[in-house]
Protein backbone atom coordinates (compact mmCIF):
# COMPACT_ATOMS: atom_id res chain seq x y z
CA UNK A 1 0.00 0.00 0.00
CA UNK A 2 1.33 3.43 -0.95
CA UNK A 3 2.46 5.77 1.79
CA UNK A 4 0.99 8.69 -0.12
CA UNK A 5 -2.31 10.32 0.70
CA UNK A 6 -4.46 12.08 -1.89
CA UNK A 7 -5.53 15.70 -1.57
CA UNK A 8 -7.54 17.84 -3.97
CA UNK A 9 -7.23 21.58 -4.47
CA UNK A 10 -8.90 24.03 -6.82
CA UNK A 11 -6.43 26.43 -8.39
CA UNK A 12 -8.03 29.19 -10.45
CA UNK A 13 -10.88 26.82 -11.23
CA UNK A 14 -8.65 23.86 -12.12
CA UNK A 15 -8.99 20.70 -10.04
CA UNK A 16 -5.47 19.78 -8.92
CA UNK A 17 -4.75 16.45 -7.29
CA UNK A 18 -1.72 16.24 -5.00
CA UNK A 19 -0.24 13.13 -3.38
CA UNK A 20 1.92 13.64 -0.31
CA UNK A 21 3.73 11.57 2.31
CA UNK A 22 6.44 11.82 4.96
CA UNK A 23 7.62 14.65 7.17
CA UNK A 24 10.52 17.05 7.22
CA UNK A 25 11.68 19.58 4.66
CA UNK A 26 9.33 19.66 1.66
CA UNK A 27 10.37 18.10 -1.65
CA UNK A 28 8.13 18.74 -4.66
CA UNK A 29 8.32 16.33 -7.60
CA UNK A 30 7.20 17.34 -11.09
CA UNK A 31 6.34 14.30 -13.22
CA UNK A 32 7.10 14.08 -16.94
CA UNK A 33 4.95 14.03 -20.07
CA UNK A 34 3.04 10.97 -18.87
CA UNK A 35 2.09 9.36 -15.59
CA UNK A 36 2.35 5.61 -16.27
CA UNK A 37 5.63 5.41 -14.33
CA UNK A 38 3.97 6.50 -11.08
CA UNK A 39 5.74 8.09 -8.13
CA UNK A 40 6.25 5.25 -5.66
CA UNK A 41 9.96 5.45 -6.47
CA UNK A 42 10.03 8.49 -4.17
CA UNK A 43 8.89 6.55 -1.09
CA UNK A 44 12.47 6.25 0.27
CA UNK A 45 12.58 10.06 0.39
CA UNK A 46 9.57 10.14 2.71
CA UNK A 47 11.78 8.84 5.52
CA UNK A 48 13.51 12.24 5.59
CA UNK A 49 11.27 14.66 3.70
CA UNK A 50 7.69 15.71 3.13
CA UNK A 51 7.32 14.56 -0.48
CA UNK A 52 4.65 16.37 -2.51
CA UNK A 53 3.64 15.12 -5.96
CA UNK A 54 1.08 17.21 -7.86
CA UNK A 55 -0.47 16.08 -11.12
CA UNK A 56 -0.06 18.81 -13.72
CA UNK A 57 -3.28 20.13 -15.27
CA UNK A 58 -4.16 17.82 -18.14
CA UNK A 59 -2.39 14.84 -16.57
CA UNK A 60 -3.29 12.05 -14.19
CA UNK A 61 -6.15 12.79 -11.84
CA UNK A 62 -6.00 16.57 -12.22
CA UNK A 63 -8.42 18.58 -14.30
CA UNK A 64 -7.43 20.44 -17.44
CA UNK A 65 -7.38 23.99 -18.72
CA UNK A 66 -7.29 24.26 -22.54
CA UNK A 67 -5.90 27.78 -22.24
CA UNK A 68 -2.61 26.37 -20.88
CA UNK A 69 -0.49 26.54 -24.03
CA UNK A 70 3.05 26.93 -22.71
CA UNK A 71 5.06 26.08 -19.62
CA UNK A 72 4.75 29.56 -18.19
CA UNK A 73 1.05 28.81 -17.61
CA UNK A 74 2.15 25.86 -15.46
CA UNK A 75 4.66 28.02 -13.57
CA UNK A 76 1.86 30.42 -12.66
CA UNK A 77 -0.42 27.50 -11.74
CA UNK A 78 2.17 26.17 -9.34
CA UNK A 79 2.82 29.56 -7.78
CA UNK A 80 -0.87 29.58 -6.87
CA UNK A 81 -0.80 25.98 -5.62
CA UNK A 82 2.33 26.48 -3.51
CA UNK A 83 0.77 29.53 -1.93
CA UNK A 84 -2.29 27.42 -1.07
CA UNK A 85 -0.01 24.76 0.42
CA UNK A 86 1.94 27.46 2.28
CA UNK A 87 5.15 26.27 0.68
CA UNK A 88 7.52 29.18 0.90
CA UNK A 89 10.86 27.41 0.28
CA UNK A 90 11.33 23.81 -0.78
CA UNK A 91 13.44 21.38 -2.77
CA UNK A 92 12.28 20.77 -6.33
CA UNK A 93 12.87 17.67 -8.50
CA UNK A 94 11.61 17.29 -12.07
CA UNK A 95 11.61 14.47 -14.62
CA UNK A 96 11.87 15.03 -18.38
CA UNK A 97 9.17 17.59 -19.28
CA UNK A 98 8.78 18.09 -15.53
CA UNK A 99 12.53 18.73 -15.41
CA UNK A 100 12.15 21.48 -17.96
CA UNK A 101 9.30 22.92 -15.90
CA UNK A 102 11.35 22.64 -12.69
CA UNK A 103 14.32 24.42 -14.28
CA UNK A 104 12.06 27.15 -15.63
CA UNK A 105 10.42 27.61 -12.23
CA UNK A 106 13.85 27.74 -10.56
CA UNK A 107 15.20 30.29 -13.06
CA UNK A 108 12.21 32.56 -12.45
CA UNK A 109 11.62 32.00 -8.72
CA UNK A 110 14.95 30.84 -7.41
CA UNK A 111 14.40 32.46 -4.02
CA UNK A 112 11.86 29.71 -3.28
CA UNK A 113 14.05 26.74 -4.24
CA UNK A 114 16.59 25.30 -1.81
CA UNK A 115 18.00 22.59 -4.07
CA UNK A 116 17.10 21.52 -7.60
CA UNK A 117 17.15 17.96 -8.96
CA UNK A 118 16.70 17.23 -12.67
CA UNK A 119 16.13 13.74 -14.08
CA UNK A 120 16.88 13.55 -17.83
CA UNK A 121 15.42 17.04 -18.27
CA UNK A 122 13.81 18.21 -21.50
CA UNK A 123 13.90 21.73 -22.86
CA UNK A 124 17.46 21.97 -24.17
CA UNK A 125 17.86 22.84 -27.87
CA UNK A 126 20.88 20.75 -28.86
CA UNK A 127 21.12 20.25 -32.66
CA UNK A 128 23.98 17.78 -32.30
CA UNK A 129 22.02 15.63 -29.82
CA UNK A 130 18.33 16.29 -30.48
CA UNK A 131 15.50 14.97 -28.37
CA UNK A 132 13.33 12.30 -29.96
CA UNK A 133 10.20 13.72 -31.59
CA UNK A 134 7.79 11.84 -29.34
CA UNK A 135 4.78 13.40 -31.08
CA UNK A 136 5.77 11.52 -34.25
CA UNK A 137 5.92 8.14 -32.49
CA UNK A 138 2.76 5.96 -32.31
CA UNK A 139 1.59 5.97 -28.70
CA UNK A 140 1.84 2.20 -28.27
CA UNK A 141 5.55 2.33 -29.15
CA UNK A 142 6.49 4.98 -26.61
CA UNK A 143 6.69 2.85 -23.41
CA UNK A 144 9.41 0.59 -24.84
CA UNK A 145 11.53 3.67 -25.58
CA UNK A 146 11.41 4.91 -21.99
CA UNK A 147 13.55 2.20 -20.40
CA UNK A 148 16.51 0.00 -21.17
CA UNK A 149 14.85 -3.05 -19.59
CA UNK A 150 11.17 -3.06 -20.54
CA UNK A 151 10.30 -5.48 -17.72
CA UNK A 152 10.89 -2.61 -15.29
CA UNK A 153 8.00 -0.67 -16.83
CA UNK A 154 5.89 -3.61 -18.00
CA UNK A 155 4.79 -4.48 -14.47
CA UNK A 156 3.29 -1.00 -14.17
CA UNK A 157 1.13 -1.45 -17.27
CA UNK A 158 -2.16 -3.36 -17.52
CA UNK A 159 -2.03 -6.64 -19.45
CA UNK A 160 -5.13 -5.60 -21.36
CA UNK A 161 -5.53 -1.82 -21.39
CA UNK A 162 -9.17 -0.85 -20.87
CA UNK A 163 -10.91 2.19 -22.35
CA UNK A 164 -10.17 4.29 -19.26
CA UNK A 165 -6.43 3.59 -19.53
CA UNK A 166 -6.41 4.33 -23.26
CA UNK A 167 -8.44 7.50 -22.71
CA UNK A 168 -6.06 8.72 -20.02
CA UNK A 169 -3.06 8.22 -22.30
CA UNK A 170 -4.81 10.04 -25.16
CA UNK A 171 -5.66 12.93 -22.83
CA UNK A 172 -2.07 13.29 -21.65
CA UNK A 173 -0.72 13.04 -25.21
CA UNK A 174 -3.15 15.76 -26.27
CA UNK A 175 -1.90 17.99 -23.47
CA UNK A 176 1.72 17.44 -24.52
CA UNK A 177 0.84 18.18 -28.14
CA UNK A 178 -0.83 21.43 -27.11
CA UNK A 179 2.40 22.46 -25.38
CA UNK A 180 4.93 21.29 -27.94
CA UNK A 181 3.32 21.04 -31.37
CA UNK A 182 3.94 24.61 -32.51
CA UNK A 183 7.00 25.32 -30.35
CA UNK A 184 8.93 22.12 -29.55
CA UNK A 185 11.81 24.23 -28.24
CA UNK A 186 12.00 27.65 -26.61
CA UNK A 187 15.37 29.46 -26.91
CA UNK A 188 14.31 31.87 -24.18
CA UNK A 189 14.23 28.95 -21.75
CA UNK A 190 17.97 28.46 -22.20
CA UNK A 191 18.70 32.19 -22.03
CA UNK A 192 17.70 32.40 -18.37
CA UNK A 193 19.17 29.15 -17.07
CA UNK A 194 22.13 31.16 -15.74
CA UNK A 195 19.77 32.40 -13.03
CA UNK A 196 19.78 28.92 -11.48
CA UNK A 197 22.28 29.44 -8.68
CA UNK A 198 21.00 27.01 -6.08
CA UNK A 199 22.74 23.61 -5.64
CA UNK A 200 21.68 21.46 -8.61
CA UNK A 201 22.03 17.77 -9.44
CA UNK A 202 21.29 16.27 -12.86
CA UNK A 203 20.94 12.50 -13.26
CA UNK A 204 20.74 10.60 -16.55
CA UNK A 205 20.72 7.06 -17.91
CA UNK A 206 23.45 6.34 -20.46
CA UNK A 207 20.98 4.42 -22.68
CA UNK A 208 18.33 7.14 -22.87
CA UNK A 209 16.50 6.79 -26.20
CA UNK A 210 14.31 9.87 -25.68
CA UNK A 211 16.80 12.57 -24.67
CA UNK A 212 20.42 11.64 -25.45
CA UNK A 213 22.68 11.54 -22.41
CA UNK A 214 25.11 13.75 -24.35
CA UNK A 215 22.77 16.64 -23.55
CA UNK A 216 24.06 16.49 -19.98
CA UNK A 217 27.21 18.28 -21.12
CA UNK A 218 25.10 20.96 -22.80
CA UNK A 219 23.28 21.49 -19.51
CA UNK A 220 26.67 21.85 -17.83
CA UNK A 221 27.44 24.80 -20.10
CA UNK A 222 24.34 26.61 -18.85
CA UNK A 223 24.55 25.47 -15.21
CA UNK A 224 28.33 25.08 -14.70
CA UNK A 225 28.11 24.17 -11.02
CA UNK A 226 25.59 21.36 -11.52
CA UNK A 227 26.59 17.94 -10.18
CA UNK A 228 25.95 15.52 -13.06
CA UNK A 229 25.61 11.80 -12.44
CA UNK A 230 25.33 9.25 -15.27
CA UNK A 231 24.03 5.74 -14.57
CA UNK A 232 24.98 2.83 -16.80
CA UNK A 233 22.42 0.45 -18.26
CA UNK A 234 19.48 2.79 -17.70
CA UNK A 235 17.12 4.55 -20.06
CA UNK A 236 15.03 7.69 -19.84
CA UNK A 237 13.29 6.59 -16.64
CA UNK A 238 16.62 6.15 -14.88
CA UNK A 239 14.94 6.58 -11.48
CA UNK A 240 12.96 3.37 -12.08
CA UNK A 241 15.85 1.32 -13.42
CA UNK A 242 18.53 2.40 -10.97
CA UNK A 243 17.53 2.80 -7.33
CA UNK A 244 20.98 4.28 -6.71
CA UNK A 245 19.89 7.31 -8.77
CA UNK A 246 17.06 7.86 -6.30
CA UNK A 247 19.49 7.37 -3.42
CA UNK A 248 21.95 9.88 -4.90
CA UNK A 249 19.20 12.48 -5.24
CA UNK A 250 18.05 11.80 -1.69
CA UNK A 251 21.55 12.32 -0.29
CA UNK A 252 21.95 15.46 -2.38
CA UNK A 253 18.70 16.94 -1.12
CA UNK A 254 19.63 16.08 2.44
Amino acid sequence: MSKFTRETYTVDGVKTVVHAAGSGEPVVFFHGAGTIDGFDFAEPWTERFRVIVPYHPGFGESGDDPTFTDLHDYVMHYLELFDSLRLDRFHLVGLSLGGCLAAKFASEHGHRIKKLGLIAPAGMIDPMNPMLDVLAIPGEQVPALLVSDFDVLKKRLPEKPDLDFIGDRYREATTVARLLWERPGDPKFMRYLHRINMPTMIVWGDEDKVIPVQQAETWRKFIPNADIRIFKGAGHLVHLERSEAVDELGRFLG
